[in-house]
């Protein structure tokens, strides 16, 4: 996962800011990030504080642990049966 130069803390205040009706350009200079990257965060952390969005971070990298365990075991079961398929 790409590491962010903001925390979690950081991006929750920003976030809030804009709740309390802080202009979202004003925000976005302020902090120097694209308005793009503030829709991605409020579409992905709005209505979430800190703790949340650490376990979110937990679980999507639990997440892409476990796809690469089941292709690696998708690949062996692959050439497993092509082995036992083959006559010799």
């Amino acid at each position: 996962m790409k590491k962010t130069r903001f925390s979690d803390n950081q991006i929750v205040n920003i976030l809030k800011q804009a709740e309390q009706g802080v202009p979202i350009t004003e925000l976005c200079r302020e902090h120097n990030i694209s308005q793009s990257t503030f829709y991605n965060w409020r579409s992905k952390y709005g209505g979430m504080d800190a703790s949340l969005i650490a376990r979110l971070k937990e679980l999507e990298i639990e997440n892409a642990r476990l796809k690469k365990m089941y292709a690696d075991e998708c690949l062996k079961s692959d050439i497993l049966q092509d082995a036992m398929t083959k006559k010799w």
